[in-house]
């Protein structure tokens, strides 16, 4: 059975996506912006609070189809500047230090929004032994 998950972002039914899809025990969150609940962007400027928007809003459609950061097993940061790598990694490494998923960090050109300076994505395998 497919679930889906909506962050409430006005992009997705522009573009006609979902924030996350759960097919049987694998779970894929799309491209995460740092957008807040009000449709702007979160911290300007600001790589930690950004990546932590991000990571939080697929923490909510990770439990939206019943998974949780415990179940990712993959992460991926794309950002506009990778010689600040490190910021965004100290966030990463809050959220996920006890989980360990493989993670790949690269550098792109832009974002749909030019005051995005991250985005990530996440795919889960919900675990059901635990």
């Amino acid at each position: 059975m497919r679930h889906h998950a909506t962050s409430g972002s006005p992009l997705e039914p522009e573009i006609g996506f979902s924030r996350a899809v759960r097919l049987g025990t694998h779970v894929i969150v799309a491209g995460t912006a740092p957008i807040g609940p009000d449709g702007e962007t979160v911290g300007e400027g600001d790589v930690d609070a950004q990546t932590r928007r991000c990571l939080d809003v697929s923490s909510e459609a990770l439990a939206a189809v019943g998974a949780s950061l415990a179940d990712v097993v993959r992460t991926r940061i794309m950002m506009t500047d990778i010689g600040r790598w490190r910021e965004a990694a100290r966030v990463h490494g809050e959220y996920f230090s006890d989980i360990r998923p493989a993670a790949t960090l690269v550098e792109v050109s832009r974002f749909i929004d030019p005051r995005w300076l991250i985005e990530t994505e996440i795919d889960a395998i919900i675990d059901d032994e635990h």
